[in-house]
């Protein structure tokens, strides 16, 4: 079912990968790393589909920044579940978002569970649209040239890209809160001067 889904999306062209990653029905990572295998068979080109990708990416956490934004927690308490975002999403990314400051929009990008929620406490603290937009841009350029890519290379094989992508996604999720991490301390040192 969800290869026939993906074929259809994808079968759509650049459009298609921007619908999937709006509506995300599919994670992400396979309608990139499959957009990367129909790009090996010449179907689709390499910077359509990461601009597609990042263009259907950016809108689908705008959605969630202004649901956030309008209807603040109650309305993601009460409507969440339809776009399967939990409770326990909320939370923990509000608890980040709190925690971290604006910056960890970017860093969030690259963390499951984080990834998509975080744009919610964004929108809840009324953070500025501009920036919110840049972080999650910047966030999402890498991550989708880096399954398109990964689906290019593995070809009719792209099915297999959780197990391929697990050692880079882990490698960058232990990055991002690395990074996290240094900026959190930079902030705290400054705050103390």
């Amino acid at each position: 079912m969800i290869l026939s889904l993906l074929e259809w999306i994808v079968g759509l062209g650049h459009l298609g990968i921007a619908l999937g990653l709006m509506i995300e029905v599919i994670p992400s990572e396979l309608v990139l790393s499959y957009a990367g295998y129909m790009i090996s068979q010449g179907h689709l080109t390499f910077a359509g589909s990461v601009i597609a990708g990042t263009i259907g990416g950016t809108i689908a956490q705008l959605f969630l920044y202004w649901m956030g934004y309008y209807g603040g927690r109650p309305f993601l308490e009460k409507y969440g579940k339809y776009i399967l975002i939990s409770h326990k999403q909320i939370d923990l990314s509000e608890s980040w978002f709190q925690k971290y400051g604006t910056g960890v929009i970017f860093f969030a990008r690259f963390i499951p569970v984080v990834r998509h929620a975080i744009s919610i406490p964004a929108g809840i603290a009324k953070m500025r649209f501009s920036t919110f937009t840049l972080y999650t841009l910047i966030a999402i350029i890498p991550w989708s040239i880096l399954f398109i890519y990964l689906g290019t290379t593995l070809g009719s094989n792209w099915e297999d890209i959780k197990t391929i992508a697990a050692p880079y996604t882990r490698g960058i999720m232990i990055a991002a809160i690395l990074l996290l991490f240094i900026v959190v301390l930079l902030k705290v040192k400054k705050g103390k001067k």
